[in-house]
């Protein structure tokens, strides 16, 4: 997105930890070959936030603890950036004369959907709302403190983005999670390890390339319809976890594919309601998972400097 708002004319700054992975890849594939300028630090340092935001017109609030299987096993560590980083930011956006804050949220505040309805579920921005991970009840606190603090008479309009499973290059995934799929299938099959389908395969995901993801935050940043609002980021279509493990096999000559248990706060998931995105961002998604998973795999196949040291070790296998 830095990229895409950089070429746009946008000042661009970054604030980052720089510290999600345990090797960088920053300096191969991060923030520093998007033109924008980077700050490392963290969220939570109200000085930090201030001295920014006095010079920022839109904010896009997308830092986070930001891994299901993380928050799972750290409910403090996410309550702190996930929580408590947010307010900061709330604050700070409060105080200073931006004009409009995008709050980037998740699907999984959706958790299960509707208990009674079976099989893939469509996910509409204004039904009851049941997170079943830390990381989605710590999303849904995330919207409900925005409305209350920018909704009123602060001076700062605000959006919030529902994104709902991203993928592309140059994603890389980070140990212990179990999130991303499409890189870990890639990964494990490019390895000539099985891939391995947790909960059989049976999810449902709404794969949405990072491209597609970026285009439809920078419009939430400017189009007039959507300040106030919340809509969700996706292709409205439903995609199986072991689908796309099919769409990555064949790129891989004898890849084969292991049952796993299945995650806790794994949702079994669904896919996008996406009536509100087309009619108050005009905007659809225009990258088609078939696509967007050769362009993946194509891609991690020409960047062997993509492959985490970790993961590589005969160790990561576990």
């Amino acid at each position: 997105m830095t990229a895409l708002l950089h070429g746009a004319g946008a000042v661009v700054t970054v604030l980052d930890r720089m510290d999600a992975y345990p090797e960088s890849g920053h300096e191969t594939f991060g923030v520093a070959r998007s033109g924008a300028r980077l700050v490392v630090g963290d969220v939570r340092d109200a000085d930090t936030m201030g001295r920014l935001l006095r010079e920022a017109d839109f904010v896009v609030h997308a830092a986070a603890y930001a891994d299901v299987a993380a928050c799972t096993r750290r409910p403090d560590i996410a309550f702190r950036a996930n929580v408590e980083g947010t307010q900061v930011v709330l604050e700070q956006v409060a105080r200073h004369p931006v004009r409009r804050l995008v709050m980037v949220s998740s699907a999984s505040v959706y958790g299960d959907g509707v208990p009674s309805v079976e099989g893939p579920q469509v996910f509409h921005e204004d039904q009851p709302l049941h997170p079943v991970s830390v990381y989605a009840n710590a999303k849904l606190w995330a919207e409900h403190q925005t409305r209350l603090m920018l909704g009123g008479s602060s001076g700062t309009e605000y959006a919030v983005v529902r994104y709902f499973s991203v993928y592309g290059e140059p994603q890389i995934p980070k140990p212990g999670s179990h999130s991303w799929m499409v890189p870990w299938l890639s990964l494990q099959a490019r390895l000539g390890r099985p891939m391995r389908l947790n909960g059989g395969g049976n999810q449902v995901r709404d794969l949405i390339h990072v491209d597609d993801v970026a285009e439809a935050t920078a419009l939430a940043l400017i189009e007039e319809q959507m300040a106030g609002q919340t809509v969700n980021v996706g292709t409205g279509r439903p995609t199986s976890v072991r689908e796309v493990a099919d769409l990555i096999a064949p790129y891989f000559p004898g890849a084969r594919q292991i049952t796993t248990p299945r995650p806790e706060g794994d949702p079994l998931g669904g896919y996008a309601s996406t009536e509100l995105s087309r009619e108050l961002l005009r905007w659809q998604a225009g990258i088609e998972v078939r696509e967007g998973v050769d362009r993946y795999v194509r891609w991690l196949l020409a960047t062997p400097e993509a492959m985490p040291g970790w993961l590589a070790d005969p160790a990561g296998e576990e």
